[in-house]
């Protein structure tokens, strides 16, 4: 496997890739829904994928963290080769992702959800069905993952009546409770209103600096104001991976997707 190496956006110091990806296949019958994706995610950058609809991205997603396994190709993360690896031990090895259709249980509270989150990590002292908020530990680390997102003032109200914008919030904390090494973010604006992706650009760029992020975004707003490198991805190839700067100028990239004002 040939290794890839760059300077650190955070640190300035040539760092490893925390995230390998090779040469990744996926087919469905006659359909090549991803074909010989390479790329990586380094230490301290938000790594954007971008493409229309259809292009594969969330084919590709789906096997980094687990849900589908490629027909070729290999994944490394952290220096092991995960590309058999179920989605739970991916998870655990701190590769986490969030989904673009909530996944936050509504009858439950925003602590609840965040605690659930932090159960699932680092498992419970309580039987199937207990109720994950009535351990300390559990209820600490969530509270804290609200705080660190800034939603400890909701923590007890019910899921259902948070707001759409607060919702992708909660996710977020969701994720960070069960400590992540790196962030598979999928379509994290997805429904949300200009002033609620404006708070939610702000806080993913707090935290890349600490949490590579991988982003697939539909909104170039958060694509341009987040993303460190983009890769376009095209009927199930990439066409482009750069600075967003040079992918917005590549050609290729304006005519098939980003258009001629992109």
């Amino acid at each position: 496997m040939a290794l890839f190496w760059r300077r650190s956006p955070a640190s300035g110091r040539v760092a490893e890739p925390l995230l390998q990806v090779c040469g990744l296949s996926k087919r469905f019958g006659a359909l090549l829904a991803t074909d010989d994706v390479s790329f990586e995610l380094f230490p301290g950058e938000c790594h954007a994928l971008i493409g229309p609809n259809g292009a594969g991205k969330t084919t590709l997603v789906h096997q980094i963290s687990g849900l589908l396994r490629p027909d070729d190709g290999s994944i490394h993360f952290a220096g092991s080769d995960i590309t058999r690896l179920p989605a739970a031990a991916r998870a655990l090895r701190g590769l986490v992702r969030t989904f673009q259709i909530s996944s936050v249980i509504d009858s439950f509270t925003t602590l609840d959800n965040v605690a659930l989150a932090a159960q699932a990590r680092h498992g419970s002292s309580f039987r199937f069905l207990a109720r994950a908020d009535r351990e300390t530990a559990l209820n600490d680390a969530a509270m804290a993952a609200l705080a660190d997102v800034g939603l400890e003032h909701r923590a007890q109200v019910p899921a259902t009546t948070l707001a759409h914008g607060e919702k992708r919030v909660l996710e977020l904390a969701m994720a960070l409770v069960q400590k992540p090494r790196a962030l598979l973010l999928d379509e994290p604006m997805a429904g949300v209103g200009l002033e609620e992706a404006e708070r939610l650009i702000t806080l993913l760029n707090r935290l890349k600096s600490e949490l590579p992020m991988l982003l697939v975004e539909h909104d170039m707003q958060a694509v341009f104001s987040l993303a460190d490198r983009l890769s376009v991805l095209v009927y199930g190839r990439l066409i482009a991976t750069g600075t967003p700067e040079a992918v917005r100028a590549d050609p290729e990239v304006r005519a098939a997707y980003l258009g001629d004002a992109g």
